[in-house]
């Protein structure tokens, strides 16, 4: 969830909160605006990009009709500051008159906005489409990630992102070739992120009494591997597995792994003390311990647009506040202004919090979602 691509004029950034109201209100300026003018100069700089109507004429262009007067000219002023990176816009920020900003943004802010991208009603999640590529993966892992297998791991309710990141080390070489190459080398990242959240929202089974080991024996081995992985090894880190519930031959070959053929620091000096005996304790101890799903991938999208909505929906009628209309926006600008603000290349501390734990996939949900809502 990364270049980002902004237009050539008046590629004004649509998405975020901004904490400083950066800019001028109607109040900091002298005179009415002159939508008349600000048509004339939209025509001669803006229209190439955004036409004359407030749409942009091509993906990845943001629309600027209807858009909030303060919020445009809070995102000129912080293009003319360098706060927001593109030398084309900058160059003509900095050449606008206060006067000028006024009147070009004041006649988009009074075009009617533009409809949004016709569906059928469903923006399809991410969950979903994750459901569907895992079909591939049910004869070994189970159609709802739990193994039945020995020495084959379940994968209902492990972490996402530490998920994406294990598959990535066995196509690279990091990790022992396995059977499942075949099955994933193909799979683009969203295709990854997509499967990685449909099992994280799995609940993974309890299971009986381990094979190997003894789990109250193991019990006092994993203080140290609680600090990474949980209290019983239910993992809250996206990036960090959840080893509770497991299959526990599996463990047993994993941990073993990091003596020969798997780097990772932390892990090579946490295992090198343990004999095979305590390997297996450990996964004992791990396999028995209750697990719960990572994520609720059937609701993620939508609780994520409700958070949205607290400033983007809610404050549409204060026009004092320098935050975007962002439904109806254009489905690929909101995609890489979102990019941009988790990958900090855009500022704004509260947006980069809020976006950071989204992956691509989550982001384009979010993006189609707003592109199909109606302008308020």
């Amino acid at each position: 969830m990364k270049p980002i691509l902004l237009g050539i004029v008046l590629s004004l950034a649509l998405v975020g909160c901004s904490e400083k109201q950066s800019g001028q209100s109607s109040s900091d300026q002298q005179g009415a605006a002159d939508v008349r003018a600000g048509q004339t100069l939209a025509q001669e700089q803006c229209a190439g990009c955004h036409g004359l109507d407030g749409k942009g004429t091509a993906p990845a262009i943001p629309h600027l009709a209807g858009q909030r007067v303060r919020y445009l000219l809070a995102s000129l002023a912080e293009y003319k500051e360098g706060k927001r990176t593109h030398a084309a816009l900058r160059d003509i920020a900095k050449q606008l008159t206060n006067a000028d900003a006024r009147n070009v943004t004041t006649f988009y802010s009074s075009l009617p906005p533009i409809p949004p991208v016709p569906t059928d009603g469903q923006v399809i999640s991410p969950y979903e489409r994750g459901k569907t590529v895992a079909a591939a993966c049910a004869g070994c892992h189970g159609a709802d990630g739990n193994s039945k297998s020995p020495r084959i791991p379940s994968l209902a309710g492990q972490q996402p992102r530490y998920f994406v990141a294990a598959i990535q080390e066995y196509l690279t070489g990091a990790r022992e070739i396995a059977p499942m190459h075949a099955l994933v080398r193909d799979m683009n990242r969203v295709d990854l992120e997509d499967v990685a959240l449909y099992f994280a929202s799995q609940t993974p089974a309890e299971r009986a009494g381990a094979a190997v080991g003894d789990a109250a024996a193991g019990e006092p081995l994993t203080a140290v591997c609680g600090g990474c992985h949980g209290y019983r090894g239910v993992s809250d880190d996206a990036a960090t597995p959840t080893l509770a519930a497991q299959d526990p031959q599996y463990l047993v070959g994993a941990i073993k792994a990091y003596r020969t053929t798997r780097k990772h620091l932390g892990m090579q000096r946490a295992v090198a003390a343990l004999n095979d005996k305590d390997i297996e304790n450990i996964a004992a101890f791990y396999s028995a311990q209750k697990s719960k799903p990572a994520e609720n991938g059937q609701r993620l999208v939508q609780d994520l647009t409700d958070k949205c909505g607290r400033c983007h929906n809610g404050n549409v009628d204060n026009p004092s506040l320098a935050i975007p209309n962002i439904a109806a926006q254009d489905r690929d600008y909101l995609v890489m202004a979102l990019r941009a603000y988790r990958d900090d290349r855009r500022q704004s501390s509260v947006m980069h919090v809020m976006s950071l734990p989204y992956s691509d996939s989550v982001i384009e949900s979010i993006a189609s979602y707003y592109a199909s809502q109606p302008a308020r």
